[in-house]
């Protein structure tokens, strides 16, 4: 059916401008939410380690609906599950702005992240389509839109903090916008997915050995992603010894490379191909994480952190990717299989970085992270295209 997608789809570039769209709104949605997570940790009065059982929510959400997410897109075909899931997942993100307690923050949380991996698992379908399309590596810059996303977010959501916007008013404005581009972008988006059988789909297929592996590297990457995105504050912070005005710029070095990379990966993975890249991703992130460890200075610490953006940036797509191809499972089976895996690692990482910091000390929990980019490396070598 992939190939098929290349004769029966002419205009190419308005589709991927589409599904472009949809990816820049994920990032828009999560990252608006992220932006206001000071505001509401005030207005709900939460203590640290309250606001950190509300930050496992998402996760755990995004968890319990993978193989509910792989179902109805092998049924209904991605494009219609795009429509509706990405509508929920920008109409759950005026609730969190409007919860007056932590459980009820920790149920639309559980909710927001439930929506946002089936509009993730429906997006990501879609685009392995398109890539099918192009005949070449595009899935990286997918991603990188995902990112831009994050970044419009952030801006918009500390002009909303300056301004004295509550999060519910600022949230809703997000919800129009995201209602608005969903209706428009899926107008354009690939709509053949469909098995034609109308055969009832599996809430869940195991996943083969090869994507057990590419499931594995996925796991390895979303520890490092998790850590970094909890924790690098912390680490410049308590390690580095930042001033808390300048601790979250490992953050945004993280950042700006991890958007960076990912355009510039669909240009590499052509020139190096697959196992090459995981390589050379798996060896940045080791290495990046080990600079901020072994010399944890300002500057060093800078350096490091922007080498783990790189490496992380592409590790992500490039699986995706991969599995979308897979010869044993349909596109969407095997995206919700290796992500289930993945996301593992999403949820783990944060904890087990508390976990060692508290019995050891955060520079050498840093280190057991910094393991995970050879892992990369390492199962990179027995992985298949």
């Amino acid at each position: 059916m992939l190939q098929e997608l290349t004769v029966n789809y002419s205009n190419k570039r308005q589709t991927r401008i589409a599904v472009s769209a949809l990816f820049f709104l994920t990032g828009l949605c999560f990252a608006s939410w992220a932006s206001r997570i000071p505001t509401i940790q005030q207005t709900l009065h939460l203590s640290e380690g309250e606001l950190g059982a509300m930050l496992l929510a998402p996760p755990i959400g995004s968890i319990l609906s993978m193989p509910i997410a792989g179902m109805l897109v092998s049924k209904y075909g991605s494009r219609s599950v795009v429509f509706i899931a990405g509508i929920l997942y920008v109409c759950v993100l005026p609730l969190l702005g409007l919860t007056a307690n932590a459980w009820q923050l920790f149920s639309c949380l559980l909710l927001f992240g439930f929506c946002g991996n089936l509009t993730n698992i429906a997006v990501n379908t879609q685009a392995v389509l398109v890539e099918a399309m192009y005949g070449t590596s595009i899935m990286a810059s997918f991603h990188g839109l995902w990112s831009l996303g994050g970044f419009a977010a952030a801006f918009i959501g500390g002009q909303m903090s300056r301004f004295g916007v509550v999060p519910y008013q600022h949230f809703l404005c997000i919800t129009v916008v995201g209602i608005l581009l969903v209706s428009v972008a899926v107008r354009f988006a690939v709509s053949h997915d469909t098995p034609g059988s109308g055969g009832k789909a599996p809430l869940f297929a195991w996943p083969d050995k090869a994507l057990m592996i590419l499931g594995v590297i996925a796991f390895c990457s979303m520890i490092c992603e998790g850590a970094m995105f909890d924790w690098s504050g912390v680490y410049f912070k308590k390690v580095i010894g930042a001033p808390l005005e300048t601790a979250g710029n490992g953050y945004t070095a993280f950042m700006c490379t991890m958007a960076a990379f990912r355009f510039i990966a669909d240009w590499l993975m052509p020139k190096l191909g697959f196992k090459r890249m995981l390589q050379l991703s798996g060896a940045l992130t080791a290495v990046g994480l080990l600079i901020a460890v072994l010399f944890p200075h300002y500057q060093t610490g800078i350096v490091g952190f922007l080498l783990v953006g790189a490496g992380v940036s592409s590790v992500v797509p490039l699986v995706y990717s991969v599995a979308g191809r897979s010869k044993t499972l349909s596109p969407e089976m095997a995206l919700a299989a290796v992500s289930t895996i993945g996301y593992l690692g999403f949820l783990a990482g944060p904890p087990l970085i508390g976990l060692v910091a508290q019995a050891t000390s955060l520079r050498i929990s840093f280190s057991i992270i910094a393991l995970m980019g050879t892992c990369i490396a390492v199962m990179s070598t027995r992985a298949k295209e």
